[in-house]
């Protein structure tokens, strides 16, 4: 009989809940937000703030206790490092969970587990612009503006296509080889 146990089961043996509670925390930890049903966002909810309390005290007991119930001394670092410290002056309520709506395979209740602080949102990298090769010649794209030159330019570029083929075909690994293989070229 289950008299007095008050956590959920999930339908699967406890090794399994156990792995799934840690990459579920692991998750949490890496990604700050994560969808799953309401059911596992509740119970990783529980555990997760364990570990922020855990991660609160510091020190080298703390880190090796995360690391017993995480699994990954990097999961620990993370939290005694960048999350505990977000939460020092709060006593308890380091997770939320909210409800999304029902998953349409099989109906299941869905939730998003995220933490209750806002995280900096990592800076864009802007992205670089390729560089033209010193004998191609670059058109500007301005449709309205096209003229004859830039019709001249499109058809000077129409013979390069074959060169970048023969350029594909030269490179080498395993898709160069198959490539060979299969055009019959296998000398």
């Amino acid at each position: 009989m289950r008299h007095q146990r008050r956590r959920r089961t999930l339908g699967i043996v406890s090794s399994h809940r156990t792995a799934l509670l840690r990459n579920l925390v692991r998750a949490l930890v890496l990604k700050k937000r994560i969808e799953t049903t309401h059911a596992k966002a509740k119970e990783t909810s529980a555990l997760a703030d364990k570990m922020v309390t855990i991660a609160k005290r510091g020190g080298l007991h703390a880190h090796r206790l995360l690391i017993s119930k995480v699994r990954d001394p990097e999961i620990a670092r993370i939290l005694i490092t960048k999350i505990a410290p977000l939460f020092k002056d709060r006593k308890g309520g380091y997770t939320r969970v909210l409800r999304l709506g029902y998953r349409a395979g099989d109906g299941a209740q869905m939730a998003l587990l995220e933490w209750t602080v806002v995280f900096e949102a990592p800076a864009k990298k802007a992205k670089k612009k390729k560089e033209a090769k010193p004998g191609e010649k670059t058109a500007e794209k301005h449709p309205a503006k096209e003229s004859a030159k830039s019709a001249d330019v499109k058809k000077e570029s129409a013979p390069a296509k074959p060169d970048e083929k023969k350029d594909a075909e030269k490179k080498g690994g395993f898709l160069g080889k198959l490539r060979k293989f299969l055009k019959g070229d296998d000398k």
